[in-house]
């Protein structure tokens, strides 16, 4: 029960519940969606029973932290994106801007059921205007992932060292 805990005592605070037991991935914005109708809807009696929705992605890792990067190398990290629906759905991503020295690669296309694609992030590491800032500059951006459901956030964290 949610009102007693382990011991039989009643609860001082209120239970959290996980984001994925709540419905919602974290790091994601839901689209307001309208009906495709050109998309098949699968009828399966083990689905047919669930009202939630039965597509979208997992990223995996769901953020990038580099650490410390050496100015003026490039670096990179895989991500993948799985698609852990039961239709094939499509992405896209929205490169970031140049001044972040980020760049996301990946081929595009629809990704089918329990399929996954390979997003490499890659990082050149540069300081802009980064006097007298102790050696170290951030860089700190959110990838966008736009899905046909949602728009999926990727962290993307590391310190430059100049």
């Amino acid at each position: 029960s949610l009102l007693v805990n382990a011991a039989g005592q009643p609860r001082k605070e209120k239970v959290k519940l996980p984001s994925s037991l709540q419905g919602r991935k974290p790091n994601s914005i839901p689209n307001k969606k309208i009906e495709d109708p050109v998309a098949g809807k699968v009828n399966t009696s083990s689905l047919a029973t669930r009202r939630q929705h039965h597509s979208g992605f997992h990223l995996i890792p769901p953020r990038v932290t580099l650490g410390v990067l050496k100015e003026g190398c490039t670096y990179a990290a895989t991500v993948i994106l799985k698609n852990v629906g039961v239709d094939f759905s499509r992405f896209r991503v929205k490169q970031p801007p140049l001044h972040t020295g980020l760049r996301v690669m990946y081929a595009p296309g629809p990704v089918a059921a329990g399929l996954q694609v390979e997003l490499e992030i890659e990082v050149f590491a540069m300081v802009i205007g980064g006097e007298g800032t102790g050696g170290l500059e951030e860089i700190s951006h959110d990838i966008e992932i736009l899905t046909e459901t949602e728009t999926l956030l990727l962290p993307v964290r590391a310190n430059i060292l100049c």
